[in-house]
């Protein structure tokens, strides 16, 4: 155990002592070096000299300057907040401070835990921290992010994303296990970050030897200050290592394409050195990635190679970011370029090569309309505060070049998630931590009321709340998956319905980043012979099951098939761990797992009415047999997606009139995105009497309500029953998911 290492007796902060390893004259080689090693007090073993090689650089870093200062406040506070930019080292270096820390007063109150927005930073700093410490990664340092865990219970620096925190609060609501909690990148103001901000509050006045760290890129506002302990929590500001030079222009013919000829500009006549480029879509990262792939062909041996790598934070396959001894040993004939539309600077925390940034100044936001239960997308300006950080990202020697007149008024700061986010999932997070105790969470910025109650309605119609508006049975089961709640609900109907192994196999798909790699509406061949006439969400199931099948033969080669089917491994395996989780989970809190039945119809039918027991609020109506779709809770009109199974059919086979949608993308292209047929029938078998009443009034809603007021018998009748093994007579119990 942690509290049993060798040397554990560690100094007194407090007094500003510090170890005999930090001084100057502890390595090997520097004078005063007596021969003797000195052992390492987290594991007990003699310090490698890379030790004392790495405790060289990590002291000229800005942030072992204010080292005393921190650990000073930490030992008489509850809360620090700590301001720096990337490269001021505050990431990798404050969180082993906070180990060292809690060494010293012998773990009493707990080990370090570090959050992170993005699960690939856990990793990479996670696997710094454990190099610089000197110890094993997934034994003193460890991480733990979702689908993956490298870490055990000595590990006493454990870093991991924000939502997987949350999601350890709901077994250990108090975080008993931990002394400090680090809530990194506060600036970024998302919806888990927030929430864990709430909360922490709570439990530091239910815990006094708990410490918060806030670590932020950007100085804090006075409202941020004073959300702790009621009065301005101590800050410490980093020194900035600075920023190189900064020129700004106007783009008369757009932005990308003068990134693009930037890019190729600085390869020709700039110094060595890496280029970020940051963007505003996905679609713009793939079209600019391959527009320099072509150009570099073409460019002189001399120049040296130029290296474009798309970087998708959170997308499998991403080529990580790694600095340390490959950029030391580097020859300079290569210039990496990384093109993102991230508005996450600290991604570019290891490219210590890094010396030119180019900015668009626009970022991408989704803003999420209550009253249409659906996303907008929108294109903004990013916050001063952002663009002060990108543009420190190329430090003091580098070029930052901003596509933008210098005199355009930028936003103070980026707004929180919170308030133009969908916060179902949040609210039925925070019912869950009222059972456990934590009844306040003390949001910095509250959530749009209209969103609050948009969320309560959707959580009443799924029935995972009670009259009294608490957590419901179904609720409290709902909570125990990592899914949003209305595909929690269709895994739970699954259990009624026999049909978990199939509507398991989609709720990964949908969770998992997309699967598809194909960026126009023309299929490939070997993708046509895994569409599902059934529709999308069986043709995921499909995807799934011919890929696993492939998997487990070794004479297939998976890559060359995923690549023929425009299809990416990285998600299918994401989307594989994730439905290993989900059935643990099952099996954890006991619940039934029916046997896999995919093909038969009846196995097609219980599958639809799983998805209809949580997706009943996404249904739609083609209103003219053209492919204009009725959503029947808003009235708006929009096309099924060109990449959906009916979208590649001819038009003679004909679509859908009813289909069940999996979500409604607005702003760009109006489409529904993973469409299904369903019948009016299986609607209104399946939807809650009170939303069917609540729909807005419609010619679809009078076709329902036609056929509720004069088809019900016949449909009694005709209700096939949910699995092989019942005779008819047990299946005539009721007409409506019993799960309701």
């Amino acid at each position: 155990m942690a509290q049993e290492m060798t040397g554990a007796s560690g100094g007194d902060y407090s007094e500003g002592k510090s170890h005999p390893a930090e001084t100057e004259a502890s390595s090997p080689g520097d004078k005063g070096y007596d021969g003797v090693l000195e052992l390492s007090r987290f594991d007990g073993l003699p310090h490698s000299s890379r030790y004392y090689k790495l405790l060289r650089e990590r002291k000229e870093l800005p942030v072992w300057r204010a080292k005393s200062d921190f650990m000073d406040t930490l030992a008489k506070g509850r809360f620090v907040i700590v301001s720096g930019s990337a490269r001021t080292g505050r990431s990798s270096q404050i969180p082993q401070w906070c180990a060292e820390f809690c060494l010293s007063v012998r773990f009493q109150h707990g080990v370090v835990v570090c959050t992170q927005i993005h699960p690939q930073q856990a990793v990479d700093l996670a696997l710094r921290a454990a190099d610089e410490m000197d110890v094993n990664i997934g034994h003193e340092v460890g991480y733990d992010i979702p689908l993956e865990a490298c870490s055990t219970h000595d590990t006493v620096l454990r870093y991991c994303t924000d939502v997987t925190l949350l999601r350890e609060m709901m077994s250990d609501p108090l975080l008993e296990r931990y002394g400090v909690v680090v809530v990194d990148q506060a600036h970024q103001r998302t919806v888990a970050t927030d929430v864990l901000r709430g909360l922490l509050k709570d439990i530091a006045l239910q815990r006094p030897g708990l410490r918060v760290v806030l670590l932020t890129a950007v100085e804090p506002d006075a409202k941020q200050l004073a959300h702790f302990a009621g009065s301005a929590a101590p800050v410490i500001l980093l020194e900035s290592p600075g920023a190189g030079e900064v020129v700004h222009s106007s783009t008369g013919d757009g932005y990308f394409l003068s990134a693009v000829r930037l890019v190729l500009e600085i390869h020709h006549t700039e110094e060595e050195g890496d280029v970020v480029v940051f963007l505003v879509t996905t679609q713009e990262i793939d079209l600019a990635r391959d527009i320099l792939c072509q150009e570099g062909h073409s460019l002189p041996s001399d120049l040296g190679e130029l290296l474009p790598v798309a970087v998708h934070p959170g997308q499998p396959g991403n080529l990580p970011i790694t600095g340390g001894e490959e950029e030391e040993e580097g020859t300079g004939l290569t210039r990496r370029v990384f093109l993102t539309a991230s508005p996450n600077e600290d991604f570019f925390w290891a490219a210590g090569s890094i010396r030119f940034v180019i900015d668009a100044g626009l970022g991408k936001r989704l803003v999420y309309n209550p009253r249409i239960r659906t996303n907008s997308v929108t294109i903004q300006p990013i916050s001063s505060s952002q663009a002060t950080c990108r543009s420190q990202l190329a430090g003091p020697a580098g070029k930052c070049f901003c596509l933008y007149p210098e005199d355009r008024r930028l936003p103070a700061a980026t707004r929180p998630r919170v308030v133009e986010s969908d916060i179902s999932s949040t609210v039925l997070f925070l019912k869950r931590m009222e059972i456990a105790g934590l009844g306040h969470c003390d949001f910095i910025d509250r959530p749009d009321p209209e969103g609050l109650m948009q969320a309560l309605e959707e959580l009443d119609y799924l029935a995972a709340l009670d009259n009294d508006g608490n957590l419901s049975e179904i609720g409290i089961v709902m909570s125990e998956f990592p899914l949003e709640p209305q595909m929690a609900k269709t895994l739970l109907a699954s259990c009624e319905f026999d049909c978990v192994s199939e509507v398991v196999i989609a709720a990964a798909m949908l969770t998992a980043p997309t699967c598809f790699t194909v960026p126009s509406a023309e299929w490939t061949r070997g993708h046509m012979d895994l569409h599902h006439p059934e529709g999308d969400h069986f043709t995921l199931i499909n995807i799934y099951r011919a890929f696993e099948q492939r998997q487990q033969d070794p004479h297939c080669d998976v890559d060359a098939w995923c690549e023929e089917r425009g299809l990416n491994r990285g998600a299918l395996l994401a989307a594989d761990a994730l439905r290993a989780e989900l059935l643990d989970t099952l099996r954890r809190i006991e619940l039934p797992i029916s046997p896999p039945a995919f093909g038969s119809r009846n196995n097609a039918r219980n599958i639809k009415r799983a998805l209809l027991a949580g997706f009943f609020m996404q249904v739609a109506r083609d209103v003219d047999g053209s492919g204009h779709y009725f959503i029947l809770t808003h009235k708006h009109v929009a096309q099924i997606h060109p990449l959906s199974v009916y979208g590649a059919r001819s038009p003679e086979a004909g679509l859908p009139e009813w289909v069940l949608f999996h979500e409604h993308s607005f702003s760009e292209e109006n489409c529904l995105r993973t469409a299904t047929r369903i019948t009016p029938e299986e609607f209104i078998r399946m939807a809650p009497q009170y939303f069917f009443y609540n729909l807005p009034p419609s010619e679809s809603k009078d076709i329902l309500q036609n056929i509720l007021n004069h088809g019900a018998s016949r449909y009694q009748k005709e209700k096939p029953p949910t699995s092989a093994d019942k005779p008819p007579e047990e299946e005539q119990t009721s007409d409506r998911c019993v799960l309701q």
